[in-house]
């Protein structure tokens, strides 16, 4: 006659365990997904032609108005880059917010010969109107000499 007992702790044990283990696998998972998302951001946001967009982004009057200041572009950004030695091509869009409100920021350029030729430099605020702005850094006229 077997007198043993069982308290059904040992099931309670391996129970915590396979879940803690699963638990432990999706936040692993869940932290690489999270790190490479972050590094295709990062070299998003790196690309000359995304900053030289958000640098006119910032100095424009209409959208500094429209937005307030500091605008700040949002974390994703969406579309691709693609540079090899002095050729390359970008298509990119971010969102931008301030105090007053929010926009979309696209950028289309190419770069020949190691310098970049903007293709559409534009700041979409939410209410729809459009701000381009290659209009703004065209050059003044030279002055007139006396």
């Amino acid at each position: 006659m077997n007198n043993t007992v069982e308290d059904g702790r040992t099931g309670k044990k391996v129970g915590l365990a396979v879940g803690g283990g699963c638990l432990l696998a999706m936040l692993l998972v869940g932290g690489f997904i999270a790190a490479i998302l972050f590094f295709v951001f990062s070299m998003m946001k790196s690309n000359d032609a995304y900053q030289h967009a958000m640098e006119l982004a910032r100095r424009n009057p209409e959208v500094v108005a429209a937005l307030g200041e500091p605008i700040r572009d949002g974390w994703l950004v969406t579309g691709h880059t693609e540079q090899s030695g002095g050729a390359g091509n970008a298509q990119i869009a971010s969102s931008l917010s301030g105090p007053k409100g929010s926009a979309q920021l696209y950028v289309e350029a190419r770069m020949i010969a190691g310098q970049w030729h903007y293709d559409a430099l534009v700041v979409k605020l939410d209410g729809g109107r459009q701000i381009d702005l290659q209009q703004a850094q065209s050059p003044a006229p030279a002055p007139a000499s006396q």
